[in-house]
């Protein structure tokens, strides 16, 4: 059935088991083993069923591809088993996602309290389109709990945190806000693309839903959008009635099959990619031209103690500030367009493949988080006038050494 809730059988089972057998059973008809690609937009029913999609449940066969996909349920209920949630449900990109959440569950006359530096085409949202309907937000530090707790209003319906944040790698308490978050009766709501269901389940810690970008870590091969959103089986069923089904924002059943084999390999991946990313923090904080280096996994990063309390590895996400001011970290940008051979210069982040991009903090600060005052100045003590962020791919580390020796030499 199209709505059954995510699957039990591996349940005992560690996360490399999970991530290559949740979700799949080898075909009735076939006996293949690797999930099919059920590319169908209607399919035939043999019994009368509803035509409205409001009265859905876990019985309901599938009907149309917009309201449930059997390759889709497939990717839904593996990512729900790696979550440790009761269902999840899928979307065609990560903000497909992130709007079902913040769209679909924040009423006119809400107040939400959000991340003030997080992926920017969600805080772009929160601060543009929602108070357009009503929604009042206040962006707040989220690595200070306390002044999570005083953003607090009596009509907060939602926190949102992003964890490690893009691009200031900055980590929130995820305990602590989850129980600010339930003191006060809010929805928690973490995007936690940049440390997937390997390094950090948010569920565990008391969010009530995680939020991922599928084209990134998870997906891993940069060749499919996706995105995600996994938690108790009451709110996931709201968001497929009116976020998924209602907003239209539909995953491709291809691009669900492709995220679906790459994520066979998640675990070992996010093992590769952190391994890598922790070499070449070590090296990139010990070059004269370096000024600056942010990754969760090294002792002087802000938040150090906080990521180790509650992620099992770090991610392969770094970022970097260089000498010079937005002089000298453009030079360095036109260099690597220029000069680079195997690191990518390109936006996006999770794939095989290292890709680096220089994040200009007045164009982030104009566009995106319009920071002022002590927020502002945050912002600028860690980012000064840009900064690089490097998804470390899964090349040898020794040539992706080579290849940034070669443009900061």
């Amino acid at each position: 059935m199209s709505h059954k809730p995510s699957d039990p059988r591996y349940s005992d089972c560690g996360p490399q088991t999970r991530s290559i057998h949740a979700g799949e059973a080898p075909d009735p008809a076939t006996g293949a083993s690797s999930p099919n690609i059920a590319m169908s937009s209607t399919y035939l029913v043999d019994e009368p069923v509803s035509f409205s999609a409001t009265n859905l449940d876990e019985n309901t066969p599938f009907i149309y591809t917009r309201w449930g996909n059997p390759t889709t349920r497939q990717l839904e209920q593996k990512l729900a088993a790696l979550e440790s949630a009761d269902d999840c449900v899928a979307f065609a990109s990560g903000m497909g996602a992130s709007a079902a959440v913040l769209l679909g569950l924040l009423s006119q006359g809400d107040h939400l309290i959000i991340s003030s530096t997080n992926y920017p085409g969600t805080a772009e949202l929160a601060r543009d389109t929602l108070p357009r309907f009503g929604v009042q937000t206040t962006p707040v530090d989220a690595t200070d709990a306390d002044a999570v707790r005083q953003a607090l209003r009596p009509n907060t319906r939602m926190i949102w945190l992003e964890t490690p944040s893009n691009p200031l790698l900055r980590i929130a308490d995820l305990r602590a806000i989850a129980a600010i978050a339930g003191e006060a009766g809010a929805l928690l709501a973490v995007d936690s693309t940049f440390a997937t269901p390997i390094a950090q389940r948010p569920l565990e810690l008391g969010a009530d839903l995680v939020v991922h970008s599928l084209t990134k870590y998870i997906g891993g091969h940069g060749d499919a959008l996706g995105g995600a959103v996994a938690g108790s089986a009451a709110l996931i069923g709201q968001l497929r009635a009116e976020g998924l089904i209602h907003y239209g924002g539909v995953i491709s059943p291809f691009n669900a099959w492709l995220i679906l084999r790459g994520m066979a390999t998640l675990p070992l991946r996010m093992r590769a990619h952190a391994e890598n990313a922790a070499q070449l923090a070590d090296w990139l904080a010990e070059q004269p031209q370096v000024e600056r280096v942010l990754y969760p996994g090294r002792a002087d990063h802000p938040q150090h103690a906080v990521a180790r309390a509650q992620m099992d590895s770090y991610s392969g996400m770094i970022s970097f500030r260089v000498a010079g001011g937005r002089a000298g970290a453009q030079a360095l940008a036109a260099r690597m367009m220029a000069e680079l051979q195997v690191i990518h210069y390109a936006v996006s982040l999770g794939h095989q493949r290292s890709l680096i991009y220089l994040m200009e903090t007045d164009d982030l600060l104009g566009s995106s988080y319009r920071l002022q005052g002590a927020a502002l100045d945050s912002y600028r003590e860690l980012a000064g006038d840009g900064l690089f962020r490097f998804s470390v791919g899964l090349e040898d580390a020794a040539d992706l050494v080579r290849d940034l020796r070669r443009v900061l030499g």
